[in-house]
């Protein structure tokens, strides 16, 4: 099955991205390693109107939030990859996935939250690029009381 490239499933999804984000710290965004390993920093829910999602999930957030809130971090992450390579047609394939849930201490499903993210990189890069190996766990607190936050490892084209 031959594959759409990113933009144009971008475009196709009707995807709005929030501005890429400035790093909060001392710490790069994005590193390119070896033209090959495109690491990204722990991203949050951005929205385009630069704000957080914020909460706990379990307490402020329900699941569906936190999962969408999840998906958000996604549309921020594709901003950060599209601003560093002026387009997302250079990244090949999500590799890995390290999510954090801001729950509540009885909560249990981080798995169905981070998902949120996992299945916009499938709509975007599709079946045979867009599943990654993934971990998902829980935080009792994220910066600024984010609801999630993502970190991820791509392979450039």
């Amino acid at each position: 099955m031959h594959h759409e490239e990113p933009e144009t499933r971008l475009v196709e999804l009707k995807l709005e991205l929030p501005p890429a984000s400035k790093p909060q710290g001392v710490y790069k965004p994005l590193y390119l390693l070896d033209n090959r390993l495109i690491f990204l920093s722990g991203h949050g829910p951005l929205k385009a109107d630069g704000t957080m999602i914020v909460g706990r999930v379990g307490a402020d957030l329900d699941l569906e939030a936190g999962k969408q809130a999840a998906r958000q971090v996604g549309l921020a992450m594709l901003a950060t990859l599209q601003e560093y390579f002026k387009g997302l047609n250079h990244v090949r394939r999500l590799i890995k996935t390290f999510g954090l849930v801001n729950c509540t201490a009885d909560f249990t499903q981080h798995s169905l939250v981070i998902n949120g993210f996992s299945e916009l990189m499938f709509d975007v890069f599709g079946p045979e690029h867009g599943i990654g190996v993934r971990s998902s766990v829980g935080a009792i607190s994220l910066p600024g009381n984010m609801a999630v936050e993502i970190e991820a490892v791509f392979e450039e084209r």
